[in-house]
């Protein structure tokens, strides 16, 4: 199999959309030329495949997300503090965290960095290049502060605010060619890889030094001031892998109660979030996936320019790279019963098993070009073309299920049993995207921030005129 025939594009005509090294081609239809220059998107300039990948990370984004709306906080991450850490809900966790933890994130922001490039290109075309700095940044301020309501009145695990804030910093990254782009991602996943590795030797050197601590009380040594510090520093660590029982009981009540307990309740976790540092590697989790979805979209991956063995090699080479270290470092964290020793795997790796996320990509371009999946395809890029009213909705329906204010089902649930609530949303959100976008041309979100946007109210429903 020779290098061309693996990258050999297809024509438009054969996936049935417009590669973006063919996008320019669309400024000259009469339907562009008639169009205001400074205005939402068209529906033919939409590019269905990236809708449909979008999709595809909205509903991935609930597997990981479901534990934070049902379970104690430290429950994201482990099993071992509440819902189940054995049997069936012992494989669940290790089933999602294999295969979802942090790749539909990544993908969820690959789509949101690719998104930001085609605004800004499309504006370009349509000799508006002027006007795209200030649209650009109205849209990530009106984003932010959709961040900020979401996150302090409906759930603390709102990623709107991050991917409002990087997209401030995305404006002027958009002309770099793909290369740079990919190795300044590839550069941020290093730094965050060697962060990981950097806090493990912490961990390592703080437990040890504990343990002289400990030795030093026993044998009635008065602790220095420097000593008083490690050992609160450990138990800190500790308290994060193995929360105390009142911690998990004030967590739960606070969920149980009123709403505005509740609000009250998740501002403080909500204030420290929002202000760490942006130049802190934490960032980067968001950026680097930003920086790749541009690079490759301006590639044509995103838009299915290439060919099938492309997307095959693709989705192989993904998963034999992610897979593996996501499964070893289940295996440990389990086999150790998720103690601070046996998280050294997942703490250093977790960003190399994040490649799964571009196998997933590759196998949803690959079920767009057999065309044996049209109906499932068509309908999660409906879903995807809404995706911030449908990330709302979620967010909106899950807290209603499970909050105090609501159905009262906070921590009441096992871990295996959240995921009939998954389902469920996933079925709302299948059947109602497509319904909607019979009647109107945008989620209700996604026509209240283009109207924002560009401060001029847009068409709504599908008989306003012809506007996608």
């Amino acid at each position: 199999m020779s290098t061309p025939e693996i990258f050999a594009a297809p024509n438009a005509a054969e996936i049935g959309i417009a590669p973006i090294s063919t996008a320019a081609a669309l400024s000259s239809t009469q339907a562009e030329q008639d169009q205001p220059a400074a205005s939402p998107v068209r529906m033919e300039e939409r590019i269905s495949v990236l809708d449909t990948i979008r999709g595809f990370g909205l509903l991935g984004i609930l597997l990981m997300n479901i534990c934070s709306f049902g379970l104690p906080g430290p429950a994201y991450d482990s099993p071992a503090p509440a819902g189940g850490a054995t049997g069936v809900n012992l494989l669940t966790w290790c089933f999602t965290t294999i295969f979802a933890d942090g790749k539909m994130r990544a993908i969820f922001s690959m789509t949101f960095g690719a998104s930001v490039y085609l605004l800004v290109d499309r504006l370009s075309r349509r000799g508006a290049a002027a006007d795209a700095a200030d649209i650009h940044y109205r849209r990530m301020l009106w984003l932010l502060l959709f961040g900020i309501i979401h996150a302090y009145l409906i759930w603390d695990g709102d990623i709107l605010f991050y991917y409002a804030v990087m997209g401030l910093v995305l404006y002027p990254l958009r002309k770099l060619s793909p290369r740079i782009l990919l190795i300044s991602a590839g550069v941020m996943v290093l730094v965050m890889v060697g962060n990981g590795v950097r806090d493990h030797f912490h961990q390592k050197t703080l437990q040890r030094e504990y343990n002289q601590i400990q030795a030093d009380e026993k044998a009635g040594k008065k602790l220095t001031a420097v000593q008083e510090d490690k050992k609160n520093e450990w138990e800190n660590v500790l308290k994060i892998y193995f929360p105390p029982p009142e911690d998990l009981k004030h967590d739960t009540d606070a969920h149980l109660g009123g709403y505005f307990k509740l609000v009250a309740f998740r501002a403080k976790h909500v204030y420290e979030l929002h202000s760490h540092p942006i130049y802190m590697p934490w960032w980067f989790d968001v950026l680097a996936m930003m920086l790749i979805g541009m690079a490759l979209l301006k590639l044509g991956v995103l838009t299915g320019s290439y060919s099938t063995k492309f997307y095959v090699w693709m989705a192989l080479l993904s998963f034999v790279i992610g897979l593996p270290v996501d499964t070893w470092s289940v295996w440990s964290a389990a086999k150790g019963h998720f103690s601070v020793d046996s998280w050294v795997p997942n703490i250093t790796t977790y960003e190399i098993g994040r490649f799964t996320a571009l196998g997933y990509i590759a196998v949803v371009v690959l079920a767009i070009k057999s065309g044996v999946l049209q109906f499932a395809t068509r309908t999660l890029a409906c879903a995807g073309r809404m995706a911030f009213s449908n990330y709302i909705l979620t967010s909106l329906v899950c807290t209603t299920i499970f909050n105090g204010y609501g159905f009262g089902l906070f921590d009441k649930l096992q871990r295996y049993q959240l995921y009939g609530i998954v389902v469920l949303v996933w079925a709302a959100i299948l059947v109602v995207s497509p319904i909607w976008l019979r009647y109107f041309h945008f989620g209700p979100l996604e026509w209240a921030w283009r109207s924002l946007t560009y401060w001029n109210k847009q068409p709504f429903r599908i008989h306003d005129r012809a506007l996608a």
